[in-house]
């Protein structure tokens, strides 16, 4: 793929316009809040923006993005959309600051080496499959609800492995729970506003205990048990630091609750735009469809097919292009710096969107068509010009857990069957912590090879 931006010596800030007395730019970025941060890069390359008390700048060109990402001990974790996860989750992987990060993310390497990854492979495909077996020809479903349902299998399985009932364990609920209370507590960063005892916030702090719960029993199953079943959880449990400390049963809570939301919440997310993306692109569709009968010929797909399928790979980055799950992402300037020729005092709030990089136009042709074939040069996009998945030491570990996820999903349903939306208007995003679709339906139709 060819990047046409150019990187300059001079960088442009200002602030962002339409400001309200005392709520600033916060009624814009609740109301459209996608629109309102892709719209930002049209003003400059740092972009300040307020949003009610607070002020924060929106990096919008890539160079700074890769310099943001890349100082990690200059620009640590933290910001309003962090410090919210963080709260919620708990100081995992994905949200600890950069003094818990090296030890953490050691530990935590073995879990995703790429030995490990056709074992879960396969216990990804046995799901995929023996979801997918229940449904029938002329079946309606509603599309984010089933490809929820089906990456909660999956990821249950593969960090509970031994657990009878994984997929049936009640974490969908408490997950969609707590993700949605998340972005609402995003998109309206009012001091004390979560402790206001709200039918919402009941429901968020109900849905947190749950999670605890469930993962308190399996953590003392699994002690009690003593047995490595090859799992995300065993790995877990047996991990050590060089110093021959193990992982806290706090710790080990707030990692699993990291994995959950990525390999559910994410996962499904990237299914489900997929399919809309695939039915309004019918000759993508059929050039799918052909990959798919010539490697796999109407059975469910392995890991080993996964080379043999390199149109599916790119309909996934494709889309993970269009609809980056972890769409907006914040960090906090931990000692006086400049970026981009601008001062930031410590303490800073500083934002970048995954969403509003991947639609400039200069980075990405034509940026919202969805054209699988962009990706098939060789050539990788410039550092901070594509990030679905981070970048630097912060990259997401679970980078290749989650794209084998999704292409063994795609391969396997897209085989069988054809998905049809049947909206009665455009799909659109929904407000969330990640970029979800709001629920749509489609028909199932058995496909004849």
């Amino acid at each position: 793929m060819t990047t046409h931006y150019r990187p300059t010596a001079q960088y442009t800030s200002a602030t962002a316009p339409g400001a309200l007395p005392l709520l600033g730019h916060a009624p814009a970025f609740v109301r459209r809040p996608f629109d309102f941060v892709a719209g930002l890069a049209a003003h400059g390359d740092l972009v300040k923006v307020r949003l009610g008390p607070l002020d924060a700048y929106v990096v919008c060109h890539p160079d700074l993005v890769r310099r943001l990402l890349t100082e990690d001990r200059t620009y640590d974790k933290g910001g309003i959309i962090i410090d919210k996860v963080r709260e919620a989750f708990g100081n995992g992987l994905a949200t600890c600051p950069a003094a818990d990060h090296r030890r953490q993310r050691r530990m935590l390497q073995p879990a995703f080496h790429r030995d490990r990854l056709p074992g879960y492979a396969a216990m990804m495909a046995e799901e995929i499959a023996g979801t997918t077996a229940r449904w029938r020809d002329g079946d309606v479903i509603d599309v984010p609800a089933a490809m929820y349902r089906l990456t909660t299998a999956v990821t249950a399985r593969c960090l509970f492995a031994a657990h009878e009932r994984a997929g049936s364990l009640p974490v969908h609920e408490c997950m969609n729970v707590v993700t949605r209370g998340v972005a609402r507590r995003m998109m309206m960063p009012l001091p004390g506003a979560d402790r206001i005892p709200t039918p919402g916030n009941r429901r968020f702090q109900r849905a947190q205990r749950g999670l605890k719960e469930i993962t308190r029993r399996l953590i003392a199953d699994y002690r009690a048990a003593g047995t490595d079943h090859q799992d995300l959880l065993s790995t877990l449990l047996s991990t050590r630091d060089e110093h021959g400390r193990g992982l806290s049963d706090g710790e080990i809570h707030d990692q699993v609750v990291t994995f959950l939301l990525a390999g559910m919440e994410t996962t499904a997310a990237t299914l489900s735009w997929t399919w809309t993306l695939l039915a309004a692109n019918p000759a993508a569709r059929d050039r799918l469809n052909a990959e798919l009968d010539t490697v796999l010929d109407g059975r469910p797909a392995r890991h080993e097919d996964l080379p043999a399928l390199p149109l599916t790979s790119r309909i996934i980055s494709e889309t993970l292009r269009l609809y980056p799950p972890a769409w907006i992402l914040s960090r906090t300037v931990a000692a006086d710096t400049e970026l981009g020729g601008h001062p930031l005092p410590a303490g800073t709030t500083v934002l970048y969107s995954p969403y509003l990089l991947h639609r400039r136009a200069d980075l990405f042709p034509c940026p919202d068509r969805f054209d699988p074939d962009r990706w098939l040069t060789t050539a990788r996009p410039a550092p901070g010009t594509y990030t679905p998945f981070g970048l630097g030491a912060r990259r997401c570990i679970g980078d290749t857990f989650g794209t084998t996820e999704a292409a063994l999903a795609l391969a396997t349903i897209a085989g069988r069957w054809t998905v049809t939306p049947t909206p009665r208007q455009p799909v659109r995003p929904q407000r969330s912590s990640s970029m979800s679709p709001r629920s749509f339906q489609a028909t199932l139709t058995r496909r004849v090879r």
